[in-house]
């Protein structure tokens, strides 16, 4: 007598969710795998469709096209508004819903803005493509409003980038505006000198890119002051609006305005009731499950766990794949009736860009720094890219950027020419 497969629902196609379903693979299981969008974004990259050095089709890959061949994979563009985790269901904001055997929530993060989310209208994130297309456009608009404007002290004020938060996504914005203005753009302009822009990055701890050794974090600041970045540490913003900057007290006139300071998990932990930190990520069992609910797992920035040496997992790509491996063999384990164990992270490193040819890792034992750092960087990105096209397309567009201090996406779209 045929037995129905094991339904298996996916809810996330970034890294870990899309990991758990290719790890999958063979598993007398079907598959439904669930967006919001239509497309796998590469989001270590974002940065750079939002500073023009790669176009968004570089750093994305239609979900649709990554499962043509997967038969047992059903994808649906939709987007979840709850799960219904007694009669074991996925609740859809159009009001249908998709019933699940075991259920995989790898739904991410947003942005967090500690509060104050009235500073989203005047301080945009980086998450999407959408939010990389529209930074792009304030960035370049800026330059273009610049070169209209008469008064010194306007065209001073549009000529300002401000970045809050200097993590790995602050710092690799700051340095790579910087590098726009003193290297690609100077020769475009003919009423400003692009090279008085100010990036200044501000950030409310005492160094930048505290994920990384103290070493690491001031060679990355001193390699950012070189290329003309101000770095402002220990000061919390305190207010954003049209403009500009408050911090110390005083207001910093800025047309453009950046957050990259904070995240904040998807409402996953709301549509269970699990319990959660205070960034709203979900508190795990050691084999990823929600408490009480075994055959829900939680992974990536949807999740919190100690599995790191009794560490946090970084919220960063290769954790989620690792995360997504973990469950994709613990769902065929269990099918098989063979037993499971915890979840375990291994850490290969952190890296961070600080310019075009500039960057740091941490490999723990071995500590890189500067072109060479830059070049192991390049290639360790370029390998995580899906496709050969797209390999080869990055690598060509990094080589051009490297040599001829050109970046070819500097398309504004979007809008109109109307000064404002």
């Amino acid at each position: 007598m045929a037995t129905n497969p094991h339904r298996v629902v996916i809810v996330g196609a970034g890294f870990g969710g899309l990991e758990a379903t290719y790890r999958l693979t063979g598993a007398p299981v079907e598959i439904t795998l669930i967006d919001r969008r239509n497309h796998h974004l590469f989001q270590p990259l974002l940065y750079q469709v939002a500073t023009a050095s790669l176009a968004t089709s570089e750093i994305a890959w239609p979900i649709r096209h990554l499962m043509r061949d997967r038969r047992e994979v059903t994808t649906l563009f939709a987007t979840v508004s709850g799960v219904d985790a007694e009669r074991r269901c996925v609740l859809i904001d159009d009001g249908s819903e998709v019933p699940y055997d075991t259920l995989v929530l790898a739904t991410g993060a947003r942005h967090a803005y500690f509060g104050h989310d009235e500073w989203e209208a005047w301080a945009p994130g980086l998450k999407t493509l959408e939010d990389a297309t529209t930074l792009r456009r304030h960035i370049l608009v800026a330059f273009e409003r610049a070169e209209r404007e008469t008064d010194p002290k306007r065209r001073a004020a549009r000529l300002t980038f401000v970045i809050v938060g200097a993590g790995p996504t602050g710092v690799e914005l700051a340095g790579t505006i910087a590098e726009m203005a003193h290297h690609t753009l100077p020769a475009d302009f003919r009423n400003i000198d692009t090279h008085k822009a100010r990036v200044v990055l501000i950030e409310a701890g005492p160094r930048v890119l505290a994920g990384f050794p103290d070493e690491l974090s001031a060679y990355a600041q001193a390699s950012l002051e070189k290329i003309g970045v101000e770095v402002v540490l220990g000061q919390a913003v305190t207010e954003i609006n049209r403009e500009g900057v408050v911090f110390g007290g005083k207001l910093l006139e800025a047309k453009t305005r950046i957050w990259a300071a904070g995240v904040r998990a998807s409402p996953a932990a709301e549509w269970l009731g699990a319990p959660a930190d205070r960034a709203g990520r979900m508190q795990v069992e050691a084999d990823l499950t929600i408490p009480g609910h075994p055959e829900i797992f939680a992974i990536g920035d949807t999740v919190s766990i100690n599995a790191w040496d009794g560490k946090p997992v970084p919220g960063i790509a290769p954790a989620a794949k690792q995360q997504g491996r973990h469950v994709a063999e613990t769902i065929k384990a269990r099918l098989r009736g063979a037993a499971t164990g915890p979840f375990r992270y291994k850490h290969s490193g952190n890296l961070a860009q600080i310019g075009k040819r500039l960057a740091i890792i941490d490999f723990g034992k071995v500590k890189l720094r500067g072109t060479i750092a830059w070049w192991i960087w390049g290639i360790a990105h370029i390998y995580f890219l899906i496709g050969l096209r797209h390999r080869l397309s990055v690598a060509l567009s990094w080589l051009w950027i490297y040599s001829r201090d050109q970046r070819a996406a500097r398309l504004i779209t979007q809008g109109s020419s109307k000064v404002v």
